[in-house]
């Protein structure tokens, strides 16, 4: 089967639809299929994988990423060159836009998968939330009825499009899947060694230095377990706007000794970097499958975290990891009761290494092969995702805050 896979994200960025694109590829390779990538380009960037396409793009430094400008003639011309069986969107805008255009003009099958909550992006736009979060529900709406297919990372999301927008066919869950080699592999003594970590107790976090992923709360949190626990460090991995904010609350914290930001790594290095770790930890409420804590527990990491949808798919409270409240005290009782107890860390370090095998990618890619199959039928038939509109409507509200809050 051909995949053309159309993104407004890909490397050398590291995030979650990244990650997704470039493990499904990886799968979907190995079992003999051929993927495209449509993305924006990015500058003084080498290409180390075939078949990337890039159409023209703006810098957005603000942001860390860049604006793609959605017309190329020369993938214009070698689109079709190609022979794609099936369009797989990753954005309802922009290069998701292209991806629904293409899908017509040469009829093909088009997927979609519903990656984030967009809602919770609404504050970046000058405007009043709800109004803001009408727009976006509205052109999701309207997107997805272009679809035959939508796939969510995570049931949560499947429930909120099929009890506020009707969406009862066509939807699927399919999480991202991990190749547990390189976590199973990994070595993390140089790491503990590079940071002076030998005789220290490490928590780890990972993600973007974003609002979104609610860092001062973790902060907050990590700061009143410093109080009670001096012989503890954190592993701060990832890079964002964020981050001179971040530096500047993490010394009025009163615990810069004890923080290490480690800046935006290569996925190669990420598991090692996992594994100098006794515990993940995080704080963010607005994910939609939680990617970076399955792989926490690929690196077999016991997991402290706030309850929210999509990171209950993926811990279990006292199986894999502790869930808390959105508060910082509790988040750092957890910490401390997990820091304090080795049986416990022993026994969730186990409940989350069985876990992580559920993960596997190919069985992932084998599922999503079988959505692509299905989007191909149904588009022989004339059949797309249908969405209750008068349904959608009544509840336009509820949808965005759900979406927005998690």
């Amino acid at each position: 089967m051909h995949i053309a896979h159309f993104t407004n994200t890909y490397k050398p960025n590291i995030n979650g639809v990244v990650r997704s694109i470039s493990t499904f590829r990886q799968a979907l390779t190995r079992l003999g299929h051929q993927t495209f990538i449509f993305a924006p380009e990015a500058r003084n960037y080498e290409e180390e994988e075939p078949f990337v396409f890039r159409y023209p793009a703006i810098d957005l430094p603000r942001f860390d990423y860049s604006f793609p400008l959605p017309v190329s003639p020369h993938i214009d011309w070698v689109f079709p060159i190609l022979k794609p069986d099936v369009i797989h969107s990753h954005h309802p805008v922009v290069l998701g836009q292209v991806a629904a255009d293409k899908a017509e003009k040469y009829n093909l099958p088009l997927v979609f998968t519903f990656h984030t909550r967009y809602t919770s992006y609404s504050y970046i736009v000058p405007f009043s939330e709800a109004f803001v979060n009408g727009i976006i529900v509205e052109w999701l709406a309207h997107y997805i009825q272009r679809c035959q297919h939508v796939i969510t990372p995570s049931d949560g999301i499947g429930r909120m499009l099929r009890d506020y927008g009707g969406i009862r066919e066509r939807i699927t869950t399919i999480p991202t899947g991990i190749d547990l080699t390189p976590f199973q592999q990994a070595d993390s003594s140089p790491i503990r060694h590079r940071y002076g970590l030998e005789q220290l107790r490490v928590l780890v976090t990972l993600g973007r230095l974003s609002m979104e992923k609610n860092w001062k709360t973790l902060l907050a949190a990590f700061a009143q377990v410093v109080q009670q626990q001096s012989d503890v460090r954190l592993i701060m991995i990832g890079d964002g706007p964020m981050r001179e904010e971040l530096e500047e609350y993490i010394e009025a914290l009163g615990i810069k000794e004890h923080v290490i930001l480690t800046g935006l790594l290569p996925f190669e290095q990420i598991p090692a970097h996992l594994k100098a770790g006794d515990l993940f930890c995080f704080a963010s409420v607005k994910e939609t499958q939680g990617l970076v804590i399955m792989e926490a527990l690929a690196a077999g990491l016991p997991v402290v975290a706030v309850k929210s949808t999509g990171v209950n798919e993926v811990v279990h409270d006292g199986m894999q990891g502790l869930l808390t409240k959105e508060d910082s005290s509790e988040l750092a009782k957890a910490m401390l009761l997990l820091l304090e107890n080795e049986d416990l860390r022993k026994r969730l370090r186990s409940g989350a290494l069985t876990k992580a095998r559920t993960f596997d990618s190919r069985k992932q890619a084998e599922r999503l092969l079988a959505v692509y199959e299905q989007a191909i039928e149904d588009k022989r038939a004339g059949h797309h995702v249908p969405v209750n509109r008068e349904l959608l409507k009544e509840h336009r509200r509820q949808l965005g805050r759900a979406l927005a809050s998690g």
